[in-house]
């Protein structure tokens, strides 16, 4: 059976949640990726209203739609942040919030993640994905150094937080896929290995894999699926472009806004950027991923009306199937 496409809602949560699915059913898409905002997933209903997960569950099927994930980036970001500020207020639920206080705003989230296995659960969901934040990130710089110590502090602080996360997420059932990305505790391929590392490689953490975020910071997306292959639980295709080559843009972005064409580098329609991606299809299916391949559409310079299908017409013209057990015993031999 060929692998799936799905849409990655996380961009769209402006859209009501049955437009969401009409739009993707439209263009030809298999299931969705459902963010936990907008009224896509809301976690609190979804364990409070019996209901709730049944309604859900008839939209999809009306658009005949399957889902395989859902994600909670926003909210995951919280759990280890530091310093925890006006941003974080801009992403969380209010009551999430609350008064603002640092340690409120981390502990509620950590809550926030054990309910999103539950809800993961009771929706028929076996993989939820997110990010974990970083009370590290901000040493990233350098400068003024930060002593080692710091930085096992940070892993610690990570372990001490998302262990207990994780108890619950073994107690249902679910599985967690951080996304390797620049502000979380594990943002390339080193701090990857840390991260499991500090969390004892325990089976119910692993890795979305998205390889925009390994392109801009000049790290092979591909050997990344071969060194961590029993840890790719989810993937996300998105594309992204380095523009760095005048002199002028640097790869930190310079404060400047998305698609803003002074920047070092941007998220592009995919197929149009310098993921190498046939390579990394390959990779795949040599790990033997057989799970979604989810679109996460993030041009701020196209239309996504536009590039939502076309993003999908290209995954399917590349993101080929492995070839059978019978032909790869037939090749083996030919070639013995």
């Amino acid at each position: 059976m060929p692998r799936p496409v799905t849409l990655f809602t996380g961009q769209w949560a402006d859209l009501p949640f049955e437009e969401m699915c009409r739009l993707a059913s439209q263009w030809g898409y298999d299931g969705l990726e459902i963010a936990c905002w907008g009224d896509h997933f809301e976690v609190d209903k979804a364990l409070a209203d019996e209901g709730y997960v049944r309604r859900k569950r008839e939209t999809l099927e009306k658009y005949r739609l399957r889902v395989f994930a859902i994600s909670n980036h926003l909210v995951g970001q919280a759990v280890c942040d530091h310093p925890i500020d006006v941003r974080h207020k801009g992403i969380l639920p209010a009551r999430l919030w609350g008064d603002g206080s640092p340690e409120g705003v981390r502990q509620r989230a950590a809550e926030e993640m054990k309910n999103t296995a539950r809800a993961a659960a009771r929706l028929g969901v076996s993989t939820v994905v997110g990010f974990t934040g970083s009370s590290i990130w901000h040493t990233v710089a350098m400068f003024p150094p930060a002593p080692e110590s710091m930085i096992e502090a940070g892993y610690r602080d990570f372990a001490d937080r998302w262990n207990p996360i994780l108890d619950v997420f073994d107690e249902v059932g679910v599985r967690f896929a951080h996304e390797v990305h620049p502000s979380e505790i594990a943002y390339d391929y080193w701090t990857t290995k840390r991260t499991l590392e500090a969390i004892g490689h325990r089976p119910a953490f692993g890795l979305n894999w998205d390889p925009s975020h390994f392109v801009w910071q000049d790290l092979d997306p591909v050997n990344f699926i071969f060194d961590f292959a029993d840890r790719i639980y989810h993937v996300d295709c998105k594309d992204a472009k380095v523009r760095t080559g005048d002199g002028r843009r640097g790869r930190l972005s310079s404060h400047l806004p998305w698609a803003d064409m002074r920047r070092g580098w941007d998220f592009v329609s995919t197929g149009h950027g310098d993921v190498p991606w046939e390579d990394c299809f390959r990779a795949l299916n040599a790990i033997k991923y057989n799970g979604p391949i989810s679109i996460e559409w993030e041009d701020a310079g196209m239309d996504r009306l536009v590039g939502a299908p076309e993003a999908l017409a290209f995954v399917r013209r590349l993101a080929f199937d492995p070839p059978s057990a019978a032909f790869d015993a037939a090749f083996s031999s030919d070639r013995g």
